[in-house]
């Protein structure tokens, strides 16, 4: 476990000594900035309306604020992930220390670990933003704490599932712009793939919305946990971190 958090430290401490933390971190705060105030501006004025007996007679902070704002902020991290990704292991290839990174006395596992939090962690960071436009509502509003955690606990799994992803695919090549380029198509693929459904079935219908990471992300920004969701979620991480790890090996080999 120590050398994992070395490792994991290693690379939280690598992006803030490049860019790509800053440049992650200010362009996620500048769109949930706008959005944020996009939708506030429309929620007081429904809010406005349902006083003076117009509009809707119930206004709702968690499923007419805050849902529509994850919502929308789990479509900006489909772009903002492949930059924490793609440079992982293409990085270490291109500068040529993954040859004196797989002869360390650490495991291939310890390695892959570490390099998961570490970008996970920088994940955690960019997301944990969001507690500050969220402390406003709980300081002049009244919205509900449990689902938004359960919220919060869905965005991580979100963003884990993805992270693993490109952690796999940035093992691939020595290329950051084409690991990034590559793990943006994956994720974009993984985000309409249900979009096909309509036009080849129902059974293939059902296949393909589960296999959609963002349609699992609805119920917990609901406030539900269904431990379909969150096995879906697990398994993506697993399944990523497991395909890491036999790329890495093959790279071990081929050294």
């Amino acid at each position: 476990m120590t050398n994992i958090l070395a490792i994991a430290q290693k690379e939280l401490r690598a992006y803030f000594a490049s860019p790509i933390a800053y440049v992650v971190i200010g362009v996620f705060t500048l769109i949930l900035g706008v959005m944020y105030a996009g939708i506030l501006n429309w929620f007081l004025g429904q809010s406005m309306q349902m006083g003076m007996g117009m509009g809707p007679q119930t206004m709702n902070v968690n499923q007419q604020l805050i849902r529509p704002l994850l919502l929308n902020m789990a479509v900006v991290l489909l772009l903002l992930l492949p930059l924490i990704t793609m440079r992982t292991y293409s990085e270490e290839k291109r500068s040529g220390t993954i040859e004196l990174l797989l002869t360390s006395p650490v495991s291939d596992l310890e390695i892959i670990l570490g390099k998961f939090l570490g970008a996970l962690a920088l994940y955690a960071l960019m997301i944990g933003i969001m507690l500050i436009h969220f402390g406003l509502l709980f300081m002049y509003g009244k919205p509900e704490l449990k689902p938004l955690l359960t919220a919060y606990l869905g965005m991580l799994l979100f963003g884990s599932g993805f992270i693993s992803i490109g952690l796999f695919i940035s093992s691939l090549t020595k290329n950051q712009i084409v690991a990034g380029a590559a793990t943006f198509a994956v994720f974009l693929l993984l985000w309409v793939i249900d979009w096909l459904g309509p036009a080849l079935g129902p059974s293939t219908e059902d296949v393909l919305k589960y296999l959609s990471m963002t349609g699992h992300l609805d119920d917990f920004i609901k406030g539900v946990i269904d431990t379909k969701h969150v096995v879906y979620y697990l398994s993506i991480i697993v399944f990523g971190l497991f395909l890491t790890a036999r790329s890495v090996d093959t790279e071990r080999w081929r050294g």
